[in-house]
């Protein structure tokens, strides 16, 4: 008797898997680490292993649900830099190792967004947009209760957003000048660093050896100058980005998800602010709200993909 589905996000560092029963509720989660040995070659494998070790008998998932961190087209995970993966059949190789059929994936941020919007800050909003604020940004786009991924998996992907023009900073992408390089954890810390060496003005951070975007949050919420300015800044493009979404997509509700969102209203107000001065007039009741599910964001996704896809 089929009585579980298994939502599994994979990370750069740990693949997190969730155990729900038919009706949605998360009734267990774990970690294992990710193993990117051989191209990412082992990954499957042991999450099959850790799936088997807590559910013995297999017969009883209905399905699985993947989140990876890269593009997915026709579920074909198309390329997975931080894990090795390219052109890669998850699909296939997973439904061979359960010998079952329902296997889902696809993007990871797409993934989150549906999880926030099924069972988080978008629930009872049939169309929204998600902007994951980490080390990185992620975006996904939820119309009508289904992912929006596009022609080449890429819809929704705000991270990579021009945004500067000239001298940007470089982005994993391979551009300059990427919301990613000024509104991500990393991209925060450009524009401290930016601001560092052409202002006058004092900061409790300056000549530390080691700063975290927290750090730089921390220090603007202690009224810190040049802190605050940097968050002016990044709220800015992230208002801008956000103003993109609701005249591209037209979602109700965009969710701010991602470590840098932990700083809560303090800087959700200000993005909402920004958003204000660049919307256009009739999308005004867009709401910009802060995600809920933090990091089990992507589990609930993934088991989303079985339960309503599957």
């Amino acid at each position: 008797m089929k009585k579980y589905i298994v939502g599994i996000d994979i990370g750069g560092t740990s693949c997190k898997i969730g155990l729900f029963n038919l009706s949605g509720t998360l009734l267990k989660k774990w970690d294992i680490h990710t193993n990117k040995e051989e191209n990412g070659k082992y990954i499957l494998n042991d999450i099959y292993d850790s799936i088997h070790h807590q559910i013995p008998d297999l017969n009883e998932i209905y399905g699985y649900g993947f989140g990876v961190p890269g593009p997915v087209v026709k579920s074909i995970v198309v390329r997975c830099v931080n894990l090795g993966w390219k052109e890669y059949d998850l699909v296939s190789i997973f439904s061979n190792l359960t010998n079952n059929n329902n296997v889902q994936v696809q993007n990871d941020a797409n993934v989150a967004a549906l999880g926030e919007t099924i069972f988080g800050a978008g629930i009872g909003f049939k169309n929204s947009a998600m902007i994951t604020l980490g080390t990185g940004i992620g975006g996904g786009i939820v119309i009508d209760g289904k992912i929006v991924d596009g022609a080449h998996g890429a819809a929704g992907e705000l991270g990579h957003l021009s945004v500067i023009k000239g001298n940007g900073h470089l982005c994993n992408c391979g551009k300059h000048g990427c919301l990613e390089t000024v509104a991500s954890a990393t991209g925060i810390k450009n524009l401290f660093n930016d601001l560092d060496q052409k202002s006058n003005v004092d900061s409790l951070l300056t000549d530390r050896e080691h700063i975290s975007a927290k750090m730089i949050i921390e220090a603007a919420k202690k009224g810190d100058l040049l802190a605050l300015e940097v968050v002016e800044s990044f709220t800015y493009y992230v208002g801008y980005a956000c103003s993109i979404l609701s005249i591209t997509s037209n979602p109700a509700i965009i969710i701010i998800g991602g470590g840098v969102s932990r700083a809560g209203s303090f800087i959700i107000d200000k993005i909402d602010k920004y958003f204000r001065e660049f919307i256009f007039i009739p999308v005004k009741d867009t709401k910009i709200v802060l995600a809920k599910l933090g990091n089990e964001a992507g589990i609930y996704g993934a088991a989303s993909l079985v339960k309503y896809n599957g």
